[in-house]
């Protein structure tokens, strides 16, 4: 039987770089519009989705699946993307913000991810390198390729492959390369493992070819007509391969069976269940389900949409061929059998030109798209031999030739822009400019997608990728989302771990990069805080306490600054809040009730993340982080006894959250007596009563200060009650690595600082004394590498 659509997974709202297909019930899926998403199969031709898995704001390029482990029945998502960061979510039917474990080390894009046995994850990166992880913690570094790794397989706990856009392919054993596979003329994007064969690759250079461990080359199948971006293979053994020519390809006995026309520009990824049933993930944000098994087809209707988007495409005419209108016939030529699958007819129907393409397993023509002229200057344009709409000038450097940019209005622009910058060895971190000078400098042709939408390639001004404990207990939160009522609030979690670090040991102190608290859902948050004014407002008694007029001006202007900063970072804002602004949101929190505070306490905490470096008037500070701890209850709190109320959590959560996103690079410390103020009053923390989440913000406050102090001393004062805190900390925590590790790295920079300076800390013998006991005792409690290594870098500066 053939293959025809089984499903539309609709979801996401931008291209979709990854999917895999562990089972033959759940598709996790990967896309530039930031999220991940796992589906489960909820009938014989649909998907649901599961949960939404976000970790920031950028894109995400690639997903695998760990399976389940005693602490994760269902398994783990594992996710990698432009942050350079591998975040790993526990799957199960929640929305999540905080990955469970974050690895890092990767300095650029990740690209490519695979999970091997015993659960080994190996991933590839624009940095040039492959990293293999096992039990969360890096254990191989695999440096040797010259341009980015695309492609990675783990096949053995110490056996790898990794392909790269240097044009090769090297097998490894442990981090030492033993075999290079040389023969692509292009950068080689993806990977396949065969049994009983050995592997297959693809590359930019529209080929496919399939190897022996050895380095034999058995054979090339050619067909694609533009990039081949993705492999899987079918449980029969049949491989199956994804391009830009709009194709999903089946390959069986070294030809094509089958090829499966996309309605989009690129087919970015494709992934084969255990039924045999193929996925896809497209530049229209759209994941797709093939099967050839009837029982699981979509309607007949859901099948023909697909068939109508397919053929009302619009096809340049260089993607199928340069012929002239009146040598072509008519449709009567469709009467004729093709020749093989995939082959290519073109009709002359009227005025317009159609495209055909041959299916061999239902031997018929179907049409896929109408063919148009080029657009460009209205004349081809030769660049090393080969025809472009558009051959552009592009200025990198300032003083150097500038390099020439080819490009045809059917490519997908970050294809071109990859393209240009890989074989002019330019930084990846101008694909940015050059997708958008592309799209200013051309009309575009829009194949087949309705969808309007631009990569997001939102490039924050600062982006903090989150982190979690990388020990063997999973961290679980009970915390309740107060807009959404979801089981997990993190309105905020966006933050960045020092390095895990394996044998040989990669030196940590001093690390620099803060993190912060900057994940919102800013409609959620606005409806709330207007909700709770309209229910003031309404009741006699609370009346007095609703926005004033003037107030809910400068808070709409809050949120339309958020709105456009959190969703386009490199646009101008209309408005960024000051003074005024600022001032709004004290009174508000000085007049409402504790149950109602919180979002416009959350509003207090994106103000301080995106607006740091507006200027602040005298004593600003001051009320500003009074009116927080206020408003936060923390002198009631801190005299409790018994476990904090409702609205005193969520308060003081965010609270803590606020801090730390103040401290950031450039705050003035030592300006005033703001920073001594809070030290003061977090001291008075009743450590015993604060929740998992309350504890990690407090160790980020006390790790931002100590970077920032690395470059701004503070006084000795302020830098004194810091430690005092710290000790505080590192004594009482017996239970979260991820606390202990912030908090000895913060002891570790300011340490460093004072030596780095010449600067002794003039510790006591008793400080001194008291420092390696609890060093001691956090070796004894945590049984975690990065820990480790951090202590004894610690030891030694102590020394």
């Amino acid at each position: 039987m053939p293959y025809k659509l089984s499903a539309t997974l609709l979801s996401h709202s931008a291209d979709v770089r990854g999917v895999v297909s562990p089972t033959d019930n759940l598709v996790l899926s990967a896309s530039r519009d930031s999220t991940a998403i796992s589906w489960l199969r909820s009938s014989p031709s649909s998907f649901s989705p599961a949960s939404l898995l976000r970790s920031g704001s950028r894109f995400v390029n690639a997903v695998e699946y760990l399976p389940p482990t005693a602490d994760a029945s269902q398994g783990y998502a594992v996710v990698g993307g432009q942050d350079m960061v591998i975040n790993i979510f526990m799957l199960d039917s929640s929305n999540k913000e905080d990955p469970d474990y974050s690895l890092i080390g990767h300095t650029d894009n990740v690209c490519a991810l695979h999970v091997g046995p015993a659960g080994i994850i190996i991933s590839g990166s624009w940095d040039r390198t492959a990293k293999v992880w096992k039990n969360f913690l890096l254990q191989y570094d695999l440096k040797g390729h010259q341009q980015s790794v695309w492609a990675v397989l783990a096949l053995e706990d110490s056996h790898f492959l990794t392909a790269s856009a240097d044009k090769t392919i090297k097998l490894w054993m442990q981090n030492k390369a033993i075999r290079t596979y040389e023969g692509h003329r292009d950068a080689v994007r993806g990977l396949a493992l065969i049994p009983d064969l050995g592997f297959a690759s693809c590359s930019n250079d529209s080929e496919v070819r399939v190897w022996t461990m050895g380095g034999d080359l058995i054979y090339t199948l050619s067909g694609h007509t533009s990039f081949v971006y993705s492999l899987s293979v079918l449980p029969n053994g049949d491989l199956v391969s994804a391009g830009e020519d709009r194709s999903v390809r089946i390959w069986r006995d070294g030809e094509c069976a089958q090829v499966i026309i996309h309605p989009a520009i690129s087919v970015w990824s494709v992934a084969t269940m255990p039924n045999s049933d193929i996925v896809s993930g497209c530049s229209d944000g759209v994941v797709r389900v093939f099967s050839k098994s009837e029982d699981r087809w979509a309607g007949e209707a859901d099948r023909k949409v697909l068939e109508d988007q397919i053929s009302n495409q619009v096809l340049s005419s260089q993607q199928i061929g340069d012929v002239k209108k009146t040598d072509l016939p008519g449709p009567e030529a469709l009467v004729a059998p093709g020749k093989k699958a995939g082959e290519v007819k073109m009709v002359r129907s009227r005025d317009t030109v159609e495209a055909h393409q041959w299916d061999a397993t239902s031997s018929s023509w179907q049409k896929i798209g109408e063919v148009v002229d080029a657009v460009g200057s209205g004349r081809k344009q030769l660049y090393n031999g080969k025809e472009y709409d558009y051959v552009f000038d592009v200025d990198v450097q300032e003083g150097a030739a500038p390099l020439k940019l080819p490009y045809n209005a059917s490519e997908n622009p970050y294809a071109a822009a990859q393209r240009f910058l890989q074989q002019n060895d330019v930084s990846m971190n101008y694909i940015d400019e050059v997708v958008r000078f592309i799209e200013k400098n051309t009309a575009g042709v829009n194949l087949g997608s309705d969808s309007d939408y631009v990569d997001p390639f939102t490039g924050a001004s600062r982006y903090q990728p989150s982190t979690r404990p990388s020990s063997s207990t999973v961290p679980t939160s009970t915390h309740v989302d107060p807009f959404t009522g979801a089981s997990r609030y993190s309105g905020t979690l966006h933050e960045v771990s020092p390095p895990a670090t394996q044998t040989p040991q990669t030196k940590i102190l001093p690390f620099k990069t803060l993190v912060t608290f900057k994940q919102s859902n800013i409609p959620a948050m606005r409806a709330k805080l207007y909700q709770f004014d309209d229910a003031l407002r309404n009741e006699t008694t609370t009346a007095a306490c609703a926005m004033y007029p003037e107030e809910q001006v400068l808070i709409e202007e809050v949120f339309t600054f958020l709105s456009q900063i959190t969703s386009n970072p490199a646009s101008p804002t209309s408005i960024t809040p000051s003074g005024p602004h600022i001032e709004a949101i004290i009174s508000i929190l000085n007049r409402w009730p504790a149950v109602q505070r919180f979002p416009v306490m959350d509003l207090g905490r994106l103000v301080a993340v995106y607006c740091a470096s507006t200027p602040v008037a005298p004593g600003n500070r001051e009320n500003f982080f009074d009116c927080l701890f206020n408003a936060s209850d923390w002198s009631s709190v801190a005299s409790r006894e018994s476990s904090m109320l409702k609205p005193q959590e969520t308060n003081v959560l965010l609270l803590l959250r606020t801090i730390t996103n103040y401290f950031q690079e450039g705050t003035p410390v030592n300006d005033g007596q703001w920073v001594q103020q809070i030290f003061e009053a977090l001291s008075q923390a009743p450590y015993h009563l604060l929740s998992k989440p309350q504890r990690v913000a407090l160790a980020s406050i006390l790790f931002n200060f100590s970077c920032i102090h690395l470059n701004t001393t503070a006084s000795t004062a302020t830098r004194d009650q810091c430690l005092s805190l710290i000790f505080k900390v590192l004594k009482l925590e017996t239970d979260d690595p991820e606390v202990t590790y912030r908090t000895s790295v913060a002891l570790g920079n300011i340490l460093y600082e004072a030596r780095d300076r010449g600067m002794a800390l003039n510790l006591k013998s008793a400080q001194v004394m008291e420092l390696k006991d609890v060093m001691r005792a956090i070796r004894s409690s945590f049984n975690d590498g990065r820990i480790n290594n951090v202590i004894q870098e610690i030891n030694s500066l102590a020394a």
